[in-house]
């Protein structure tokens, strides 16, 4: 049989992911696939770096945990199409989190208002979700 955990022990791993990465926590949405894991090296190019809310997501709830707050970025670094994300501490070098990037009601992890990218253009991250495992 599987291993199953309460809501109340769900929330509380996804409420240590937030705790774990800190304050400040660093968020940069990149061109091409993802690497393997989160300790692989960087891959793509980085089309937006930004510096996420201070509490920058919401107490977990029903073993589910979604941003706080307004992501956004006033402007985009780079020209290309988001494809992956990754959630930095606030150094913005430890990788502590990644994931895919769609178009809003595209269903991936992380969705934008458009994953093509322009230099200069800003951009909103309409939704993001983490969901635990073994209910």
């Amino acid at each position: 049989m599987a291993l199953q955990y309460s809501d109340a022990v769900r929330n509380a791993q996804l409420d240590a992911l937030e705790t774990t990465i800190g304050t400040s926590a660093v968020l940069k949405i990149r061109t091409g696939a993802q690497p393997s894991t989160v300790a692989t090296a960087d891959s793509g190019t980085v089309l937006a770096s930004l510096t996420l809310p201070s509490d920058w997501m919401a107490a977990a709830s029903g073993g589910t945990k979604a941003k706080s707050g307004t992501w956004q970025d006033a402007s985009a670094d780079n020209t290309g199409t988001a494809a992956h994300w990754r959630l930095y501490a606030s150094d913005g070098t430890t990788a502590h989190a990644q994931g895919s990037v769609t178009a809003t009601g595209g269903g991936g992890q992380m969705e934008v208002d458009n994953t093509s990218f322009a230099s200069g253009q800003s951009f909103t991250v309409t939704s993001f979700t983490i969901t635990a495992g073994n209910a």
